[in-house]
């Protein structure tokens, strides 16, 4: 073996010189997977009379969906939006498919469809939830996955634009499922007319940030496949029409169609409606792209927040490839952090002490100021009495006489005093 070129990575490319034989891999695989089976699960979701169980039928060509019987005028319509699956194990060539279709009966058949889109949201989620208990079990052996694979959200053929309840339900769930709109019943619209009603939906979809489910291409695509994924992608939404029965046509053949006093229209001719580019997307060329969506994608996202909302912290650190002086580099720079942060929030600490020290001491000098005003104040209002008191008292004293004074003077002498 000669090498061709290396990388950034190390690893170097290598050209065989003979055969090897792992190149037979996907054959082993392939023989793998046809033995096991498929699991596939699919949503419809619409208003009651619009084609779902029609358009299932037709998709997979075999009964899926029971006949309904017909309600009797006395009886109680659904109320509120109900969740039903139907498994059906097909088996085209060999190979085996284990089909769950889930129904959702009741939703847009109400006055008020406020929140309609709430238990089909639960139901999504709570089949992630049920996955993710599976994936959290020490024996892991048996996984059910019953995850919804993709939706076919069916869409009334008004030819204006999207009602409220379709932005709704489709900005509630884009994150939760691979959305793929269609327009039901599109003969009920003229090729111009269901043209701009298709342009009004995108416009829309794209004004509120809608995902829906688009096949993508890339460097490993054939030419053939880029070119099938732009035709898919210039019919989204897909318009379609759904029949169980066959009609004759002029020349003999029998198709399966809908007759019309004007004409046939078949299901299964391209230039009458989209259902052969819906099929070929969702059964015959992206079947494992929209799982791998479900798995890799929407699930992912969801059991991330589911994770995260449980108090879950991914360990970056854990199984990472690292240089030992980058890590001593990393140590080292963050050990630096934490004591710059140590040594900004000690000053930090003490500045708050040094600022609670000064207002304590201003405190006290505003007290003794005001104390020492008060005992002033308090000491002149005492003189000013004594003062007062001071001048009354000499105010009441009477004056001395003179006679007062010298008590012994104007007294006459006793002349008997000698004897």
């Amino acid at each position: 073996m000669k090498a061709n070129s290396g990388n950034a990575s190390g690893i170097q490319k290598k050209k065989m010189q003979g055969y090897v034989g792992f190149s037979n891999y996907p054959n082993q695989v392939h023989r793998r997977s046809v033995k096991r089976g498929f699991n596939f699960t699919l949503m419809v979701v619409g208003e009651s009379g619009i084609g779902k169980s029609t358009l299932i039928n037709t998709l997979f060509d075999t009964k899926i969906f029971p006949d309904r019987e017909e309600m009797p005028p006395s009886a109680e319509p659904i109320k509120g939006v109900d969740v039903t699956s139907m498994s059906a194990d097909i088996q085209e060539n060999g190979v085996k498919l284990r089909l769950t279709v889930v129904d959702t009966p009741g939703f847009g058949d109400s006055i008020n469809n406020e929140d309609a889109w709430q238990p089909i949201l639960e139901n999504i989620e709570s089949r992630f939830d049920a996955y993710l208990a599976q994936e959290n079990r020490v024996n892991r052996s048996k996984i059910v996955d019953n995850r919804i694979d993709a939706v076919i959200y069916f869409i009334k053929p008004t030819g204006h634009c999207l009602r409220a309840i379709d932005i709704e339900f489709m900005k509630r769930l884009h994150t939760k499922v691979n959305l793929i709109p269609i327009v039901a019943k599109a003969d009920t619209l003229t090729a111009r007319e269901l043209e701009l009603f298709k342009a009004k939906i995108m416009a829309d979809i794209n004004y509120h940030g809608i995902q829906i489910f688009k096949p993508v291409s890339d460097e490993f695509d054939d030419p053939e496949t880029v070119s099938d994924n732009r035709e898919i992608l210039s019919k989204i939404p897909f318009a379609v029409i759904g029949s169980e029965k066959l009609v004759e046509r002029p020349d003999g053949t029998m198709v399966r169609g809908r007759r019309y006093p004007w004409g046939i229209i078949e299901v299964e001719n391209e230039e009458h409606n989209d259902f052969i580019k819906l099929r070929q997307m969702l059964l015959r060329s992206h079947m494992e792209e929209l799982k791998d969506s479900t798995d890799m994608v929407l699930y992912e996202n969801y059991r991330t927040q589911k994770l995260l909302s449980m108090g879950h912290v991914q360990d970056n650190n854990v199984f990472r490839e690292f240089n030992p002086l980058v890590q001593v580099e990393e140590e080292r720079r963050a050990h630096e952090a934490k004591m710059q942060k140590m040594e900004a929030e000690m000053t930090a600490v003490f500045q708050q002490k040094v600022q609670e020290k000064e207002s304590k001491l201003k405190l006290s000098e505003e007290e003794l100021y005001a104390r020492h005003k008060e005992m002033k104040t308090v000491l002149e209002k005492q003189r000013a009495e004594l003062d007062e008191k001071k001048k009354r008292a000499e105010a009441s004293v009477r004056p001395i006489t003179p006679m007062e004074q010298h008590p012994t003077k104007g007294k006459k002498k006793n002349i008997f005093s000698g004897f």
